[in-house]
């Protein structure tokens, strides 16, 4: 029985985990590929000396990674590819983390490493303790 409870608490522990995750990149992700460049270095200052196209590519990557933590559990169609989109949105966060610490940006690695946790959390999760299965 105690197995049981404990295995529902990482099953929801897991879905805040990945609506929190996904909500964030899905936001950011909107706003990186579609805002001008001037109304992003409002609180992005990096873009100004990033190439647009990067920028662009980088938020169109979170808004499919951060749908990708969603859609496949919910749907529970592929729900392994939750498991890639929370990989890649991890790797996505090291390379920020580098890019911030090439440019002196020491304070962003902070975050950077908090949502590198919290995807790593999602694709442990989803993968051992609490996988979500395909329908049939």
């Amino acid at each position: 029985m105690t197995n049981q409870k404990n295995n529902k608490a990482i099953n929801i522990v897991l879905w805040i985990a990945q609506g929190l995750l996904a909500a964030m990149f899905v936001m950011a992700g909107i706003m990186k590929a579609t805002q001008p460049l001037e109304v992003l270095a409002e609180s992005l200052p990096w873009v100004t000396s990033t190439p647009l196209g990067l920028v662009r590519f980088i938020g169109i990557s979170e808004l499919l990674g951060g749908l990708g933590l969603l859609i496949p559990t919910i749907f529970r169609f592929k729900p392994f590819l939750t498991v890639w989109a929370a990989l890649g949105l991890g790797l996505v966060m090291v390379f920020a983390a580098v890019f911030h610490a090439s440019r002196g940006e020491f304070s962003n690695i902070g975050m950077n490493a908090v949502l590198l946790g919290i995807a790593l959390f999602i694709a442990w999760g989803r993968s051992k303790k609490a996988p979500i299965l395909a329908k049939n």
